[in-house]
């Protein structure tokens, strides 16, 4: 193959896959209802697919009965391809292979109109606490398009027991 045709392809493949990344960027964006979108975020970096759990432990409230709390999430975000892209564990805190490391913190919550019977929706503000990589230039994190993950509706029983409640979210990192 000449190298001309070559460069000509690559350069083809290139804008072809930045097109389909704005695409997706756009459609993530218009997801998100007015009160997440931060004013100050320049750009996508990534919008992730989340399969887990969020993890509810039974405990006393204030008035001594016992009654779920939330512990923490456990899932695994993947690309449109199904690619394994990062973790996400307690903090919250988002994690990928590359040693990026982000924790965040709920700026703002929303309800999910379309799934009322699954957890809020959220705009986060992440603070870097890992290596440089994918995630070290998120400024904010969206969770959308939540399925699930809300507290159990029976009672709990006994202090100390889990649930682990199925969950499905798109992420969306923001520079």
């Amino acid at each position: 193959m000449p190298q001309d045709f070559r460069t000509r392809r690559k350069a083809h493949r290139i804008a072809l896959a930045g097109a389909c990344l704005l695409v997706s960027c756009a459609v993530a964006q218009e997801a998100a209802p007015p009160e997440l979108r931060p004013a100050d975020a320049h750009r996508t970096i990534a919008t992730l697919h989340a399969s887990g759990v969020q993890i509810y432990v039974c405990k006393r409230d204030q008035g001594s009965a016992l009654a779920w709390a939330f512990k923490s999430p456990e899932a695994d975000l993947r690309d449109d391809s199904g690619n394994l892209i990062a973790r996400h564990y307690a903090g919250p805190t988002w994690e990928a292979p590359d040693g990026s490391k982000i924790t965040g913190k709920v700026l703002r919550q929303a309800a999910n109109a379309r799934a009322p019977d699954s957890i809020a929706l959220l705009l986060l503000q992440a603070t870097s606490s890992g290596a440089a990589g994918m995630l070290a230039g998120v400024h904010y994190v969206q969770r959308l398009n939540t399925q699930g993950g809300i507290a159990p509706a029976q009672a709990c029983t006994e202090e100390g027991q889990e649930s682990r409640v199925p969950y499905r979210a798109d992420y969306v990192f923001l520079e």
